[in-house]
Order: C-alpha cells, then sequence, then structure tokens
C-alpha cells in the first residue's frame, strides 16, 4: 500500500483562500450580529431603569459595540496554517546490482 493511499485525506489543488463574496457575506454577519446586540442592551437598559445600576451596566456596554461591529467587519480572516495534503509520487530506487559493460 501506498503512501499515499495510507494517508486518505483529499489532494489539495490549490491554496487559494476562500473567494471575496463569501469573505464579505460573513463580515456582514459579523457586522449584523454585533450591531443587533446594542439594541436589546437599550431596551433591556430600559426595562431595567429601576436598578439603576444594571441599566446603566447595559448602557455602558452599548456604547462601544458600533465601533467593535466597525472593527471587527473591517478586518480580514487570518490565513490558516493548515497541513496540505499533496499527491506524493513514488520515487523508484535505482538498481544496486553490477552491471556488465562492454569496451569497444
Amino acid at each position: 500500500m501506498s503512501e499515499h493511499e495510507k494517508n486518505a485525506d483529499p489532494v489539495l489543488i490549490t491554496e487559494a483562500a476562500p473567494s471575496y463574496d463569501d469573505e464579505l457575506a460573513a463580515r456582514k454577519r459579523k457586522y449584523i450580529l454585533t450591531m443587533g446586540m446594542r439594541f436589546p442592551c437599550i431596551i433591556l437598559a430600559g426595562i431595567f431603569y429601576h436598578t439603576w445600576w444594571l441599566a446603566l451596566a447595559l448602557l455602558v456596554l452599548s456604547i462601544p459595540l458600533p465601533w467593535i461591529a466597525v472593527l471587527v467587519a473591517n478586518d480580514r480572516p487570518p490565513r490558516k496554517s493548515e497541513k496540505v495534503s499533496r499527491y506524493q509520487r513514488e520515487t523508484h530506487k535505482l538498481d544496486s546490482a553490477e552491471h556488465r559493460t562492454i569496451d569497444g
């Protein structure tokens, strides 16, 4: 059994990053999720206005969320350092036996 047959991982043809559209869609989802957390914080601060410390904590939490959302949305994902599975062809050894040569 060859080394390639032992390693059942698929062979990687390219080291290309995900497409720009896929990356942009993921960044939009992160932005929407982060900004979506701001409105519940403000609404909960209004609901818990009798407990001033909880309302204040929720308001303080909601202040940096737009800044964090923009930073996360504009940041590209880090490059993945994964082990690349490439096709390894078998190497053939040359015969080490002596061959008779004819001098002419």
